[in-house]
C-alpha cells in the first residue's frame, strides 16, 4: 500500500472490524480456555477479564508494522497456540485451570510416570477437540487484515495498549508495595491467566519455590531426632490417621448443637465419637498455625518450628510409613511450608493444581487415594488427610447436590438479606465437610484397624455470626470467637487400646499442643513430652489460650478474653432461629 493509499485509508477512518479481528484472534488463544472455566463455574470471573486485558498486548507489532499483519499474527500465534494447549488439554482432562502446580509436578514426574499418565487420561474423543481447536485458530488468523493508522496514531494507539494490557497493572503494584519482590509476584499474578504467561511464570515460581523448598528440607534434615522415644504398640500392625480440616468453625456443626442439621452423617456416628469442645487454634490462618500444630512449636516459641521434630519426623522416627494426601493448593509461595512437611513424608497424593483457590476442587476427591494408602501392605501406617474444608468462597467447596440449605429456615434474625447467600453456603460447605469427614472414619472402619483418626481444623471462620453479626472471614487484627472455635473429634477402633476421655472432654485446649497429644493418643513418649500441656493426659494443667501474633508477644490475648463461658449449643441458639431446622 502506498502512502498515498494510506493517508486516504486514515482519512476514511479506523479499520474496526480488521482491530476487532486480530484481538479476537490473539485472544482466542487464551480466551477458550477461561470461557469453558468461567461458563463450568469452576472459578471466578478474574481470569476471562485478565486475558481479555493481556491480549491487547499482542496487537501492538500489527499496529506498527500493518504491511507485514498476516505474518506477524502467524509468528506470534503459533507459539500463542502451542503454549495454550497445556491449558486447553488440562481443563479437558480436569475441569480445571491450569496452574504452576501443575508445572511443579510435570518437572518432578521422570518419562515413565509422563506416559503412564498420558495413557490413563488419554481419550479418543480428544484429537477431534484439539483439532478443532486448532481450526478455530486457523479461520481467526484467515481474517487478520492490516490496520493502517498514520505514524503518530499508530504510535499513539500501540503506547495505549502497552499502558492497558501491562503497563497499568505494572504501575499500580509496584506503587502499592515497597518490596520490589512482592510487586513483581503480584503483577505476576494478575498477567498469569493469559498465554503465555502462565507458562513463562509458572516455570520461574516453580524455580524459586523449589528452591525455597529444599532449603527448608535440608534445614530439616540437620533437625536432631527426639531422644529415648518409646512406644507403647512397637512391633504391632498399626494404622493412625490425622485429618486436617481447614476453616471450619465448630459452632456451625450440629454435632456442636448448632440449630441446623449440617453435620447429620457425624451426628450419626456420634455414639462412636469423641467430641472434644473446648479446643481453639491458635492463629486463624492455615500456614501460621499448622506450623505450631504439627511441630514443637507454640505460641511462647513460633520458631521452634524451625528447629524442632515435625510430626511426621516423629512417626517416621517410631517406624512407621508416612503418608500425605491434600486437597490443598501444592506450590505457592503461602504453601511452601505445607509443600515441606509433606515432602517429608514416604509418599504424597497432591490433588488440587489449581491457580485460584475460588475453584471447584471438592474434597471427595481425597478418598480415593486414602483407599490406596489403607491397602498398602506396609504394617505401620501413618496418614495425614489435609483437607480445603470450607475455605472462602464457600459456593465452590461443595457440589450442586449439597446446596440443601438455600431459605431462611434455621437463620437467625441478625442475617441480613444480602448476608443471606454467603451464610447459607457456609452451612452447605459444612454439610459437605460432614460427608468427607465421615466418609473417611467409614472407610477406616471398614479395614478393621488397630489405631484412631483425629479430626481437627486448621482454624476456624466468622460468617456473620452471633455477637459480631457483621464480621466475615478472619481478621488476627480484630479476633472474634468463630475464628478461633475449632472441631476436635477422635474415633477409635475397638482394637486400639484406648482410654476413655470423657473427663477430657471439656477442657481448655490449644491446638498447638497437638504433638504432646498426639503422643499420648498413640502411645509413644520421650525426654521432649510435656504430659501437661497433652488434652487426654492425666497430668493436664489449662494454661490461657493465647492467640495472635506470637512475633508481637505484647499483643498476645488469652481466647477467653474475647469469648464469654458459654457452650457451644448456647451460642448457636442464643438468637431464635426463624422457621426451625432445615430438612434434609
Amino acid at each position: 500500500m502506498t502512502n498515498v493509499q494510506r493517508a486516504g485509508a486514515s482519512r476514511a477512518g479506523i479499520d474496526w472490524a480488521g482491530l476487532g479481528w486480530a484481538f479476537l484472534f490473539f485472544w482466542y488463544f487464551s480466551g477458550v480456555t477461561q470461557i469453558l472455566i468461567y461458563a463450568s463455574d469452576s472459578a471466578g470471573f478474574s481470569g476471562l477479564r485478565q486475558s481479555l486485558l493481556l491480549s491487547l498486548l499482542w496487537l501492538v507489532p500489527l499496529l506498527l508494522f500493518p504491511a507485514r499483519a498476516r505474518l506477524l499474527a502467524g509468528l506470534i500465534g503459533v507459539p500463542l497456540w502451542l503454549c495454550s494447549l497445556a491449558g486447553f488439554g488440562y481443563f479437558l482432562i480436569y475441569g480445571q485451570e491450569f496452574s504452576q502446580s501443575v508445572i511443579f509436578i510435570l518437572f518432578e514426574s521422570n518419562v515413565s510416570e509422563g506416559s503412564e499418565y498420558l495413557a490413563q487420561y488419554f481419550a479418543g474423543w480428544m484429537v477431534p477437540a484439539f483439532l478443532l481447536y486448532g481450526l478455530g485458530a486457523w479461520l481467526l488468523w484467515r481474517r487478520v487484515r492490516p490496520v493502517y493508522l498514520s505514524r503518530p496514531g499508530a504510535l499513539l494507539a500501540s503506547a495505549f495498549l502497552l499502558f492497558a494490557s501491562v503497563g497499568y497493572p505494572a504501575i499500580r503494584q509496584f506503587s502499592k508495595h515497597d518490596s520490589t519482590l512482592a510487586a513483581l509476584e503480584n503483577f505476576e499474578e494478575r498477567i498469569e491467566p493469559a498465554t503465555p504467561w502462565q507458562l513463562v511464570v509458572g516455570y520461574r515460581q516453580y524455580r524459586t519455590q523449589l528452591a525455597n523448598m529444599q532449603a527448608l528440607l535440608e534445614g530439616r534434615q540437620r533437625i536432631a531426632p527426639l531422644t529415648d522415644l518409646r512406644d507403647a504398640h512397637a512391633g504391632q500392625p498399626a494404622t493412625l490417621v490425622l485429618v486436617i480440616g481447614e476453616s471450619t468453625n465448630r459452632q456451625r456443626m450440629s454435632l456442636y448443637g448448632y440449630g441446623r442439621p449440617t453435620t447429620p452423617q457425624l451426628d450419626k456416628l456420634r455414639d462412636q465419637l469423641q467430641v472434644f469442645t473446648g479446643a481453639v487454634t491458635p492463629r486463624p490462618y492455615t500456614i501460621e498455625a499448622l506450623q505450631q500444630v504439627l511441630t514443637f512449636a507454640d505460641q511462647e516459641n513460633p520458631d521452634a518450628h524451625l528447629n524442632t521434630p515435625s510430626l511426621v519426623s516423629v512417626m517416621k522416627q517410631a517406624g512407621y510409613k508416612t503418608y500425605w494426601i491434600t486437597n490443598q493448593q501444592t506450590i505457592t509461595k503461602r504453601n511452601t511450608m505445607l509443600t515441606t512437611f509433606s515432602k517429608q513424608a514416604d509418599e504424597q497424593f497432591y490433588l488440587n493444581n489449581n491457580r485460584e483457590q475460588n475453584a471447584r476442587q471438592y474434597d471427595g476427591d481425597v478418598l480415593e487415594p486414602f483407599a490406596k494408602v489403607l491397602a498398602d501392605t506396609a504394617p505401620r501406617k501413618f496418614v495425614v488427610v489435609h483437607l480445603l474444608g470450607t475455605h472462602m468462597s464457600y459456593r465452590y467447596r461443595y457440589p450442586p447436590e449439597y446446596e440443601r440449605f438455600a431459605d431462611r429456615s434455621g437463620v437467625p434474625e441478625h442475617v441480613s438479606d444480602d448476608q443471606l447467600p454467603t451464610y447459607n453456603a457456609y452451612d452447605n460447605a459444612v454439610l459437605y465437610n460432614d460427608f468427607v469427614v465421615s466418609s473417611l472414619i467409614e472407610r477406616f472402619a471398614a479395614t478393621d484397624p488397630n489405631g484412631f483418626l483425629l479430626y481437627l481444623s486448621d482454624h476456624g471462620e466468622a460468617v456473620f455470626d452471633a455477637r459480631q453479626p457483621q464480621v466475615l472471614g478472619r481478621n488476627e487484627a480484630a479476633p472474634t470467637g468463630p475464628m478461633y472455635t475449632i472441631p476436635f473429634i477422635l474415633w477409635n477402633s475397638p482394637k486400639w487400646q484406648a482410654r476413655d476421655y470423657r473427663q477430657a472432654l471439656a477442657r481448655p485446649f490449644s491446638s498447638s499442643a497437638l504433638v504432646h497429644t498426639w503422643a499420648d493418643l498413640a502411645g509413644l513418649d520421650f525426654a521432649e513430652h510435656d504430659r501437661s500441656r497433652s488434652l487426654v493426659a492425666a497430668e493436664f494443667k489449662p494454661r490461657p489460650l493465647l492467640i495472635g501474633n506470637p512475633q508481637r508477644p505484647q499483643n498476645l490475648i488469652d481466647f477467653s478474653l474475647i469469648r464469654p463461658k458459654a457452650s457451644d449449643a448456647e451460642v448457636a441458639r442464643q438468637e431464635p432461629p426463624k422457621g426451625g431446622a432445615q430438612p434434609l
